[in-house]
């Protein structure tokens, strides 16, 4: 029989190896993030440098803290972890081997970025595309990405290029949903697991998705995007996933393809600063259609003037790099006001690192 006491102690020492191993891989994604950006910013001074855009010098103390804020994420990602609120293994849900065969193809497709930098082309999209299925706002390349959001090549390396794009904390920004999330799923904790639906839309590629499935590992998950493609790759990742595989549509967020109140919850990462102000609000008119009463909206995205002001040199570069024509217009948006005006109630909001979390309840 084996010592009690021994197996005491290799439980204790699991929790401080799994949090180093999770510290190493976030430092890890951090430095690859960094190095990525300084190489690809100095070979564009070199190679094309009519395309550099005009940014803002960083003050030392705002990197200071960006270095504070990224730390404060990463602890409360974990500490979420241990208590329970998502299973550990979360935090290390990656596609690793997958990612490393297409970071090449990034900096294959890096010189078709910069062309369209130098040329201030943002509709190089597929000949192919049928204009009149999507909003006009949509038809244009976010970030200058190759083919917007509309093309296999785009959706096969998005989730490279963002976790590139934030250092590596994508996943644990988007994970905030989670907490409000749970919270809010209370008021319906006499259901059965299996009848609690969850509505994720603007999926894309389904990262969130894969999070939600973590946390309630029996739910009804639904996602919701504007393309095709997307959804195919989402499909691919989600496939993975033992249980039930979430259901995937596509369809304009402003106008859901879905009967009024037919989720307990909907979420929505990283979409509100891609809309001009009239799709925003449309947007989470509908999200409010589609709860239930007494159903939790979470919604998650960049931070604010209002709430982050000492991080607002980097979200004046940001808007320089990348192409985000409603960026500018987002950032000063009140988003509290336009829960209020869709009718929600009960709006709490608070910041991690570059990313702002707001909940809200559709009264009962």
């Amino acid at each position: 029989m084996e010592n009690p006491a021994a197996l005491l102690h290799c439980v204790a020492m699991a929790d401080p190896l799994t949090k180093l191993a999770y510290q190493t891989l976030q430092n890890g994604k951090g430095l690859l993030g960094l190095v990525h950006k300084e190489a690809s910013t100095r070979l564009m001074n070199l190679l094309a440098p009519d395309g550099v855009p005009s940014t803002v010098p960083v003050p030392p103390r705002m990197l200071q803290d960006l270095r504070a804020s990224m730390d404060r994420l990463h602890q409360l990602d974990w500490e979420e972890a241990e208590r329970g609120l998502y299973p550990s293994s979360l935090l290390f849900d990656a596609p690793w081997l997958d990612w490393a065969a297409r970071y090449p193809l990034v900096w294959l497709d890096t010189p078709r970025t910069w062309s369209r930098r130098q040329e201030r082309n943002i509709r190089d999209l597929p000949k192919d595309v049928d204009h009149s299925a999507y909003p006009d706002y949509y038809l244009q390349n976010f970030h200058h990405q190759t083919d917007g959001y509309l093309s296999e090549t785009s959706a096969s390396l998005y989730d490279l290029q963002v976790e590139i794009l934030f250092n590596g904390t994508a996943d644990p920004m988007r994970r905030r949903v989670l907490g409000p999330l749970l919270l809010g799923l209370q008021a319906f904790g006499e259901r059965p697991a299996g009848q609690i639906r969850v509505l994720d839309v603007a999926t894309g590629t389904g990262r969130t998705l894969r999070q939600l499935r973590g946390a309630l590992p029996q739910a009804q998950l639904v996602g919701l995007d504007l393309s095709h493609a997307y959804l195919r790759q989402a499909n691919r990742w989600l496939s993975q996933l033992p249980g039930e595989l979430p259901q995937l549509v596509q369809g304009n967020a402003e106008a859901m393809p879905f009967i009024d109140g037919g989720f307990e919850a909907v979420t929505c990462v990283f979409l509100l600063h891609e809309l001009p102000p009239e799709a925003r609000q449309n947007v989470i008119d509908d999200c409010y259609r589609q709860l239930v009463p007494g159903g939790t909206l979470v919604l998650a995205d960049s931070v604010q003037l209002a709430d982050s002001p000492q991080f607002e040199v980097a979200m004046e570069n940001f808007r320089r790099v990348f192409h985000e024509p409603y960026y500018p217009d987002y950032i000063r948006d009140d988003i509290d006001q336009r829960l209020q005006s869709a009718g929600f109630e009960a709006i709490t909001a608070s910041s991690h690192f570059m990313t702002r979390v707001w909940s809200a309840r559709k009264p009962r």
